[in-house]
């Protein structure tokens, strides 16, 4: 399945998790996307257009083949930086929905595969913290339970 989105993956513990952005033109994902590598732990999976498909347990994204390392700048043009070939998505970001200030926890699923999703303001200056804190799975809840 061809989506019109952007993907980023960070290195853990457990192998490189990728975050998949989506949303309208202008939403903010390929910008989003750029702050995240530029904080240089994070690499680019692709951008504008990614091939999804489930292998096993997971889903996959790759971008297609002429589109391999480039990110789109609004107002600079098409650049190069640190990529990967494909990652496993673990988080689903969408980039247009206002977010809630405490949503409940929602999930979507791609080919039977179900994947947290987390909505926000991708332009925010906190959103790649968000995207990280989201990734990672820090739950604050169970330090706020008596």
């Amino acid at each position: 399945m061809t989506l019109h989105a952007t993907a980023v993956a960070l290195r853990t513990a457990s192998g490189w998790r990728a975050v998949l952005l989506r949303g309208p033109s202008g939403s903010g994902k390929s910008d989003l996307a750029l702050r995240l590598v530029g904080a240089g732990a994070w690499r680019l999976v692709g951008d504008d257009r990614l091939e999804i498909w489930r292998s096993g347990d997971g889903l996959f994204a790759a971008p297609p083949a002429r589109l391999v390392g480039a990110l789109e700048v609004r107002g600079v043009g098409l650049m190069a930086g640190p990529s990967l070939d494909l990652a496993r998505i673990s988080l689903i970001v969408d980039c247009a929905e206002p977010p809630q200030r405490l949503p409940e926890p929602r999930h979507e699923s791609f080919f039977g595969v179900a994947l947290p999703v987390l909505a926000l303001n991708a332009l925010e200056p906190s959103a790649p913290d968000k995207v990280r804190i989201a990734l990672l799975g820090r739950d604050v809840l169970s330090r706020l339970e008596p």
